[in-house]
């Protein structure tokens, strides 16, 4: 009995150790019909969850002008923006990358298993954010 309680908690901890695994594909959302020409640029992103950890890099390319910032956010509904959690490491230019790390408190760890967390990228030209992609399994 004790060899077996030994050995789940040795999964476990392997488990934990190798973490949980998201991907976000990066694109231009415009706000409306006025702003898609403005809206340029891909990317994708990797993030992976280890205890409270979360760990972010990615790659970005097309955007017509240099990026300013990455964020982490918090969407306040599916497909609502909301609120940063944490701000990322971007390469200011057209193309690039992006990296970052976070602990994340029990509400955005389950607002992550529910598809509620995203990356956004704001450019010179656009402020308010010129790429979204939402963490998904």
């Amino acid at each position: 009995m004790t060899r077996i309680f030994a050995i789940i908690l040795l999964a476990g901890a392997l488990a934990a150790q190798t973490g949980e695994t998201y991907k976000a594909r990066l694109s231009a959302v415009p706000a409306d019909a006025r702003t898609r020409p403005a809206l340029a640029g891909i990317g994708t992103a990797t993030a992976t969850l280890s205890s409270s950890k979360l760990t972010v890099s990615g790659s970005f390319e097309g955007l017509l002008s240099p990026a300013t910032t990455a964020e982490l956010r918090a969407a306040v509904a599916a497909g609502v923006r909301g609120p940063v959690i944490q701000d990322l490491t971007i390469s200011k230019a057209t193309s690039g990358m992006l990296s970052g790390s976070v602990d994340l408190n029990p509400d955005q760890i389950e607002k992550l298993h529910k598809g509620g967390l995203y990356i956004q990228i704001q450019t010179e030209k656009e402020p308010e954010g010129v790429l979204w992609g939402w963490l998904l399994r």
